[in-house]
This record gives structure tokens, C-alpha cells and sequence, in this order.
């Protein structure tokens, strides 16, 4: 499910906009105080893998779980991640944009603005489709 949104410019790099899209992310808990404001554990694919990222999401707090980067040239060493968070999560999600907001796939609109708008309303009405479904 989707937590934040962010969108950048076609030819931009997406590893770049991993911290500031974590900086949206606000859970709610029933707990009073402030909300939480970071998630335990990040999943990723291998192109989010660097030492200045990994250093960053363990700064907060968050736990990386990112795949090495692995060269022909090299064994791979070390202890395997074991993924609880599968990547087919995130996959999925971009999966139910396609199908359902088909608007979001060909962007129609020419202005951050529309399309932000748009990207909202389908994560709102994932959202509720999800609590309704389920509870």
C-alpha cells in the first residue's frame, strides 16, 4: 500500500528521491503523541544499493534490506538477505495504477500540479477499497 507519493522529472535519478520521499511517510498509530514518522524496514531492489544510502536510512533508524550489487567477477560473501517485505508489494501497487488509473500511465496532464492531484485521489481510493475489503 502506499504510504507517500513523490514525482520527479522523466530524466531524473529515482535512488536520489529515496530520503525525501521517507520524509513524507507519517504512520498514524493509536498511541497519543506524535505520529511516527519512520517505517523499521526499508526493502529495495539492487539499484538502490550504496554505502551513502545505506548509512542514511541507518542514521534513522530504519533498517535497509537491500540486495548487494553482485559483478560477474566476484563471489557473493557474506550472510544472504532474507527478505520479509518482498519487493512484489511495491510492484503490485505500480500494477493497480496501471490497471485501475490508466491517467497515470500516459500522463495527460502537463502540470505537476493535475497529476499529483490524480496520484492522490487513486492512493486515497486504493486505501479505501483496502479498509473496506478488509474490515
Amino acid at each position: 500500500m502506499p504510504l507517500a507519493n513523490c514525482t520527479t522529472p522523466a530524466n531524473g535519478n529515482e535512488t536520489e528521491q529515496v530520503l525525501p520521499l521517507l520524509d513524507k511517510v507519517k504512520l498514524k498509530t493509536l498511541k497519543p503523541g506524535r505520529p511516527r514518522k519512520r517505517v523499521k524496514v526499508l526493502a529495495t531492489d539492487k539499484g538502490y544499493d550504496s554505502k551513502d544510502k545505506r548509512a542514511a536510512l541507518r542514521k534513522r533508524g530504519i533498517r535497509p534490506q537491500i540486495p548487494k550489487r553482485v559483478w560477474k567477477t566476484k563471489k557473493n560473501r557474506g550472510k544472504p538477505i532474507k527478505i520479509s517485505v518482498p519487493r512484489f508489494q511495491q510492484e503490485r501497487c505500480f500494477a493497480w495504477y496501471q490497471r485501475k488509473y490508466r491517467r497515470l500511465v500516459v500522463r495527460w496532464e502537463r502540470q505537476t500540479v493535475y497529476f499529483d492531484s490524480f496520484i492522490d485521489l487513486a492512493t486515497i481510493h486504493i486505501w479505501i477499497q483496502r479498509i473496506l475489503l478488509v474490515g
